[in-house]
């Protein structure tokens, strides 16, 4: 309902603090330009990981140029990671729920099969529902484009045959093409590294506590900086709390610089100062696509063909088969397959995107 004071129905109107418009050219509702009718609200549920939430942002360009107009929020655990192009970054918690819950949407996009991500798009009023729904308290595709996804995540067998991206299967959930829409992310430019080399390479050395099947051996690491410094490169090594041992004794071997962990804004201003990161499937491979890095990607559980890198970077796996598919901890009894990701395997595609960056 809209009151002469203010018009509720406008893309820019909060209802809480003032509008955009407002505070930067002082207008009110009554005779302000900027209004824009708003044609609906769309909800997108996508609660984590960080990267799986970071590597769903294409979706929102698309949502823009098909649903002019409407208001896009999203709920997710990982609130600090989304573009603030979003109307509405609501952190998953009790009183977000009461809100979202509260309020009628034109769509819910949920693209998590998670139960409680399921649970969260079943509860809410929406005109139409893509993507994964609760059905009996279990996770269930909610329209016939989603089942393709929905399968490669319940048979690993129809997962290890799949050639399609993640961004070519949620695309599909939503009934579109995907066309190279790329990654959104928040960045400040608050910090900046002064460059001793015409090259930084950030390598991220660590897999996180899931799946430690990726990790690779810290001597490998020692021996792959230590090449790169030798070759003059420049290096800065990349982590969280669970790497910060791990950095600190690469940085003490090798002389490469290490800055301790930083808060997910301050991480990805670092990255985005690296002109070629190194890394495992983690959320810092997604944060360097989003910021259009040059990257070496190392896998060795997952399938290949779902990394989109858009022409930026190359994916290495060990030189023999990795028996551990999707599996966290490592089951092979006779040997890691990481052992058998060589380090000049590493260090020659880095020498690649150096090459690539030249060309830019």
């Amino acid at each position: 309902m809209n009151y002469p004071l203010y018009k509720a129905d406008c893309l820019h109107f909060n209802g809480e603090i003032p509008c955009i418009p407002h505070k930067q050219h002082g207008v009110h509702c009554a005779d302000c330009r900027h209004y824009t009718q708003s044609q609906g609200r769309i909800l997108i549920v996508k609660l984590g990981a960080i990267g799986d939430v970071i590597r769903t942002t294409p979706l929102l360009s698309r949502l823009r140029k098909e649903f002019p107009g409407y208001e896009l929020w999203w709920i997710t655990q990982s609130p600090d990671v989304l573009p603030t192009s979003l109307h509405k970054i609501l952190a998953c918690d009790a009183l977000s729920l009461e809100i979202i819950r509260s309020t009628t949407f034109s769509l819910v996009i949920n693209l998590d099969k998670a139960p409680e991500a399921c649970a969260i798009a079943s509860s809410v009023q929406a005109d139409n529902k893509w993507g994964f729904i609760l059905q009996n308290g279990k996770p269930a595709p909610v329209n016939t484009t989603a089942i393709h996804k929905f399968s490669t995540g319940i048979f690993d067998d129809i997962s290890q045959q799949n050639t399609k991206s993640y961004l070519t299967e949620i695309f599909e959930i939503c009934g579109w093409e995907f066309k190279g829409e790329e990654y959104e992310l928040p960045i400040r430019h608050t910090i900046t590294i002064k460059k001793k080399a015409n090259t930084l390479v950030g390598l991220n050395t660590g897999c996180g506590a899931r799946w430690t099947s990726r990790l690779w051996d810290i001597e490998q690491w020692i021996t792959l900086t230590k090449k790169l410094i030798d070759t003059n490169y420049e290096i800065i090594l990349l982590g969280g709390p669970q790497e910060d041992e791990r950095n600190k004794e690469i940085a003490q071997r090798t002389g490469a610089e290490y800055n301790g962990y930083v808060p997910m804004h301050k991480f990805i201003e670092v990255v985005d100062q690296c002109d070629i990161i190194v890394t495992g499937v983690t959320m810092a491979l997604h944060i360097a696509i989003g910021l259009k890095k040059q990257i070496v990607v190392m896998n060795n559980i997952f399938n290949k063909h779902e990394f989109e890198l858009y022409g930026r970077g190359e994916i290495i796996e060990p030189s023999v088969e990795c028996t551990c598919y999707y599996k966290s901890v490592c089951v092979n009894p006779n040997y890691r397959c990481m052992e058998y990701l060589p380090v000049d395997s590493i260090f020659n595609s880095i020498q690649r995107r150096s090459q690539s960056l030249q060309n830019q």
